[in-house]
Formats: structure tokens, sequence, C-alpha cells
């Protein structure tokens, strides 16, 4: 029998890794496993487990004196009877009391090991990650390697009219949250060196500011639209001719994943996850760290030569049917909860 899961989120208003606490619990339950969720109130991710039918509470998660959240873990966990909880990234994690369940903590990134000392188990998405917490104390046995799936709810092209771009001009689309680590700078001086080229950057951060005003400074404020964080992602990358994703630490890479399964051909940088994840030349473009010379290069490649960019785009869609899938992935998951559910 197949154990519940109970799939717990802190989380930041806007992010990858918050995008995919949903995904994921929605592809758990439609795997036919019994889910429920506790987050931190938002109201974007509550209407999509609304609207996916996944029971929710949520929860404050403020500091280690909020007794309050983990109260709310106690007493779904008394209802619910998980066999397994999920918790996403160290702050929630770092919430989930011991009890008559296996706690598996899942990592996106260079997280605090400290705050998964409740655990029992950890799921990484990358091969570095993997490499970083067993080098920080977790035996192998208790690691494991889930990669993410792409989930990008279908759409029609968004039109370019609508961010007042000409319908010729070649576009690049990038999307992520607005921090240094995510090397939108880089793109934009990239834009500077490729006169007719148009980018949009949908995401949100504490960068904004500083993106804007380089933008302006570079002459480029005209072409570089901020689009602000979109839910519809589809829609952005099939307007696009190109996704850019010039990232300089980068521990999976959610943006190539999902460019592949839009069929748009991707420019990225050697950060560890792109690295890992493309075969460069094949399913993408791979160009050094901090370099908008080579990044400005590698994007000319791709507007520059169709048959480049199809094939590209081919050999992408072909990672995303036998590797990245949805099914396959979750199907790891499921494996996972198996093993370690006894």
């Amino acid at each position: 029998m197949a154990p519940k899961i109970l799939t717990v989120l802190a989380g930041a208003s806007v992010g990858g890794a918050e995008t995919f606490f949903v995904s994921l619990t929605a592809a758990l339950a439609h795997a036919g496993l019994e889910v429920h969720a506790v987050l931190k109130p938002n109201p974007t991710r509550e209407a999509a487990l609304t609207q996916t039918g996944v029971p929710f509470d949520t929860a404050p998660f403020r500091s280690v004196l909020d007794f309050t959240t983990r109260g709310v873990l106690r007493r779904v966990a008394a209802a619910f009877k998980p066999g397994i909880v999920l918790a996403f990234a160290g702050r929630a994690a770092s919430f989930v009391p011991k009890g008559d369940y296996t706690i598996i903590g899942r990592l996106g990134g260079y997280y605090n090991l400290n705050n998964f000392k409740t655990c029992d188990f950890l799921v990484c998405n990358a091969p570095d990650l993997v490499r970083y917490v067993t080098q920080g104390g977790w035996p192998q046995a208790k690691v494991f390697l889930i990669p993410n799936f792409p989930a990008v709810p279908n759409g029609p092209a968004m039109s370019r009219a609508a961010f007042a771009t000409q319908g010729d001009a070649p576009l690049a689309v990038a999307l992520g949250r607005l921090h240094r680590n995510k090397a939108f700078d880089v793109l934009i001086r990239a834009a500077a060196l490729i006169p007719d080229l148009n980018v949009w950057i949908a995401g949100e951060g504490p960068e904004r500011e500083n993106l804007e005003r380089l933008a302006r400074e570079l002459g480029v404020g005209a072409r570089v639209k901020f689009l602000g964080w979109r839910t519809d992602r589809s829609s952005l990358y099939k307007a696009a001719d190109v996704c850019v994703y010039p990232s300089r630490e980068e521990p999976f890479g959610n943006v190539v994943v999902e460019a592949w399964s839009c069929g748009v051909p991707i420019v990225t940088t050697a950060s560890t996850g792109p690295a890992w994840l493309t075969h460069p030349g094949v399913d993408a473009i791979v160009t050094p760290v901090d370099d908008p010379h080579a990044l400005a290069e590698g994007i000319r490649m791709v507007i520059g030569d169709k048959t480049l960019a199809a094939r590209l785009a081919a050999a992408g869609r072909e990672r995303i049917a036998h590797e990245f899938s949805e099914r396959a992935i979750v199907r790891r998951y499921l494996d996972l909860f198996e093993r370690v559910g006894a």
C-alpha cells in the first residue's frame, strides 16, 4: 500500500523551488497517492493547489520560536497520518517535528545543512548537491538524486505586440529570480552587442532596479523589457527565437528543461547545473560563465541559423521525453517512497 505523503513548504513569495513544490505535489496526487500540503500563505500557490484538488493547510513559518507552525504540522500529521513528510528546502525541514513517519528533505540549492537535522533522508535535484551534502557529513546511502521535470502549463505564443516588440525582430526570453546568481546583467551586456536583439526578462527580485539602470546606461532600455514574475511561461517561451539562461551559479536549471519542453532552443552557461544537464552543441549552446561576448556569440549563432535552432530544439524535446518527463521523475519518487517508507 502506497504511503500517504505530506508535502511542506515555507518558501519565498516567488521562485523556481516554490513553483516546483506545487508541480510535484500535484504530480504525486495525479499518480494516485494521497497527498496533503502545508505551506506558508501564498494566494497563487493556494489557488494552484485548489485547482489540482490537493487539500492543504497554511502556517506562518516565521522563526525558531514560531510554535504555531509546529502546532499546525503536528495537528495535520495526527489527522492525516502520513507515512512520509517531504520538506521542500531547509526552512520547511527545520519546522517538521519528529513523528511516526519518515522525513525526507528536498534540496534544490546549497542550503544550510543544519536545517535538515531531523530528516531521515535527503533528495537532491542535481549531482553537485549530492556532493555538497555528502561532503557535509551525510552518508551516501541516505542521499538520493532525483532531478526536476518541467511543469509548464500549455498556452499559445504571447503576442510580441503585448510588450512593444516588433514581430520580425529577433527575440530572446530569460526567466528567473532577479538575483546576482542569475547573471541577467551579463545578458543585458550581451544584448548591447547585438543591435537588433530584443530581450524579455520575466522575474522579480532584489536586482531589478540595478538591472533596469544597467539597461538604460548601455542604451538598450527600449529593447530589454522587464515583465515581472509570470505564470504564463509557455506563452513566453513560444514567442521567442531563443531562451537565454546566463546563470553564474545554478545547481540544476529549471529553465533549461522548461525551454526544451516548449521547443525553444537555449543558450546557457557552463554553471554547474546546465553543464551537467546539457550536451553542448547538441541540445544547447553553452558559453563560459560571466562572459557577455561569448554569450552574445552564442545568441547570434542561434538566431542566425534556423537549421541549428531547429536541431537544438528537437534534441531538447528528446531529452524531455526520455529523461525528464513528469512520468519518469514521479516514478523515481514512487520508488524512493517504497524504499524508505518501510
